[in-house]
């Protein structure tokens, strides 16, 4: 038996909504999203209204929310969204009988989960299936450094959602000696995240312009990612590769704190990213582990390529926490 959802992804600057069915716990059916700008509305219920506005029939009485921030609570905020979502309040305020509320990265480690192998572009290691058992690592990055895991058993999965983004950044040669030097003078700790995020391109690229000796122009995120894809900056690409080498470093010792047999690559970035880390020092990075390197160069690394990875993470998993 099908059943109809509205599915959920809600973000600091904007909120998507797609309408979906699942069945057998597995999402069948996910039509295409409409965006609204968090800012013109004033709450989740009243884009939620916008949206229903746009169907032609009542919406279901079922909805799958992913939210970017803690999902634990009374009360949940987002860093850049005035909304304020109070869950108990959820079925009352959305016209619901039942949902599912889930932290936006661990919507895509559903994704990851339940997407076809079509969906799944290869990137480094084995070519071949992610493991039908066993840990799969799902590192993600965005506005921040996103990490979660899939555990994979018997016809059935659990993802973990963590906070793997905010382990120490460790530094492998001398010229990330000196951007974690650098680093250093702005913030008490250096994470993965100052550095293998969007805004860690431009903490990069800070550190090489005071490496080099230059004197730069402050660039926003959106800017600094085009020049580096482009290669119109030579400072900005070097960043770029930079920030390639950390990011296989980083999903190489994630995948190895986690005891994973599979990684994929997801976030905000990674689709930007698709055809730049084949041809980056990420895959070095990625099994350059001393003694594991044999065992890290039997990992499959993915990258997500499904095209509303929050969404369809968000029904795949109210199709596993209501077993329909």
């Amino acid at each position: 038996m099908t059943t109809k959802l509205v599915a959920i992804d809600i973000g600091g600057t904007h909120a998507r909504f797609a309408l979906a069915e699942v069945a057998d716990g597995r999402v069948v059916n996910l039509a295409p999203e409409s965006t609204f700008k968090t800012a013109e509305h004033a709450s989740l219920q009243l884009a939620l209204e916008a949206f229903a506005a746009e169907q032609k029939e009542p919406l279901p009485r079922n909805a799958a929310i992913a939210f970017a921030g803690p999902v634990h609570g009374e009360v949940l905020k987002l860093t850049n969204n005035p909304w304020i979502i109070r869950p108990a309040l959820i079925p009352e305020k959305l016209n619901v009988d039942r949902y599912t509320l889930v932290n936006d990265f661990g919507a895509v480690a559903h994704a990851v989960a339940r997407c076809d192998a079509e969906h799944l572009r290869h990137l480094c290691g084995p070519e071949q299936d992610l493991p039908a058992k066993g840990v799969v690592s799902v590192v993600g990055p965005g506005t921040g450094l996103g990490v979660a895991y899939v555990l994979r058993g018997e016809g059935d999965y659990h993802v973990g959602e963590t906070e793997g983004g905010h382990i120490d950044y460790a530094a492998l040669d001398p010229i990330e000696d000196a951007i974690l030097k650098t680093l250093r003078n702005r913030y008490r700790r250096v994470s993965a995240e100052r550095v293998v995020s969007g805004p860690g391109l431009t903490n990069i690229y800070g550190a090489l312009s005071t490496l080099e000796g230059r004197s730069v122009a402050p660039s926003d995120d959106k800017t600094l990612w085009t020049a580096a894809l482009e290669g119109s900056d030579s400072l900005a690409a070097a960043a770029l590769d930079r920030f390639c080498l950390s990011l296989g470093a980083v999903a190489g010792d994630i995948a190895l704190a986690q005891g994973a047999t599979g990684v994929v690559i997801g976030g905000g970035l990674g689709l930007r990213l698709a055809d730049h880390l084949p041809r980056s020092g990420f895959a070095q990075r990625f099994v350059a582990k001393g003694r594991f390197e044999r065992m890290m160069s039997d990992i499959p690394v993915k990258l997500i390529t499904h095209p509303q990875p929050g969404l369809y993470g968000a029904a795949a998993a109210f199709a596993q926490e209501h077993r329909v």
